[in-house]
């Protein structure tokens, strides 16, 4: 199977390229450079040479939350431009398998239970990051509406809670939560100073280790007819910012003091995925979060001693 992987250089694309079971397959992984997915005619001749069988869109103009407040018209833009040109095309080329990413984020906000997959459209979404959100909803609607109306094509959509890991960017504004804690705990840690944390850090996120979301990709490629249009990927359980930041700072021995700046924005105050279909596909993850910290801090020194 020749499959396309877009975003081969973030985090997802980097735990998918470096996994165990990348080299059973032929994989095509283009640079932006290589292919530039805002141009919907160099999407167009790029599938056109490769013909691949089977498309994972990972690529992304991502960033944490003050990214998103920053810049919310290239969020909207840049994501939703990359969807459609691509999307439009595999399907214009009859390329048949086409496996698209989406985002938590997506789904409307201050939403107290564990959000299911039925509830995307059914309120308003979190101010913070709209943008992005609105993109990822285009790019699961156009997938899912081609998959309905045209049955010899299986057009998907994964939707992952958070994500952290190895290859993932560090830092203190451009970075989500854990990375950005990681970065900002090891200094302070080493400067003897406070860590400041934005809001009260009682809103509660869930986490998923890039590397086992990396594993629930080739179990999706393996198993992609019995896999649900849209889906859910998390882990079942989700902590408070404080938790995380605790956990983090347990893992480097920092003992200092933690600052809440309470006039800074903290998004949703609970954003938990619902598993239910990610069960009944017969998948589950096997990294703990703390699992999860250590190997993304030890990554962390590593990229540090260069």
């Amino acid at each position: 199977m020749k499959i396309l992987l877009t975003g081969s250089s973030g985090m997802v694309g980097q735990n998918i390229i470096n996994h165990k079971k990348f080299k059973e397959y032929t994989f095509f992984i283009p640079s932006s450079s290589e292919l530039n997915l805002l141009d919907e005619r160099d999407v167009e001749s790029y599938l056109k040479s490769n013909n691949p069988d089977f498309i994972i869109h990972a690529a992304g103009f991502v960033g944490g939350i003050q990214s998103n407040i920053n810049s919310p018209v290239d969020f909207l833009l840049k994501n939703s431009l990359m969807g459609i040109n691509l999307i439009n095309k595999s399907k214009e080329l009859k390329i048949k398998s086409f496996l698209n990413l989406g985002s938590s984020c997506m789904y409307p906000a201050n939403i107290a239970t564990k959000i299911s997959e039925s509830m995307l459209l059914s309120g308003p979404l979190e101010p913070t990051n709209e943008g992005y959100a609105i993109s990822k909803i285009l790019s699961t609607k156009l997938c899912e509406f081609i998959s309905k109306s045209f049955p010899e094509f299986n057009y998907k959509t994964i939707i992952p809670c958070n994500l952290f890991g190895k290859y993932d960017k560090f830092d203190p504004i451009k970075s989500h939560l854990i990375p950005a804690a990681i970065m900002k705990i090891h200094n302070a840690k080493i400067h003897n100073k406070s860590v400041e944390i934005w809001g009260s850090g009682d809103a509660r996120r869930e986490f998923m280790y890039a590397e086992d979301f990396s594993n629930l990709i080739f179990y999706a490629i393996e198993n992609f007819s019995e896999m649900p249009n849209v889906m859910n990927v998390g882990m079942g359980i989700d902590y408070t910012i404080n938790d995380y930041y605790i956990a983090i700072a347990n893992e480097i021995g920092f003992n200092g003091k933690f600052i809440h700046d309470l006039s800074k924005p903290e998004g949703m105050k609970r954003k938990i995925v619902d598993n239910f279909k990610l069960s009944k596909f017969g998948w589950k993850p096997s990294f703990s979060l703390d699992e999860g910290i250590k190997e993304t801090y030890s990554y962390y020194l590593e990229t540090l001693n260069g």
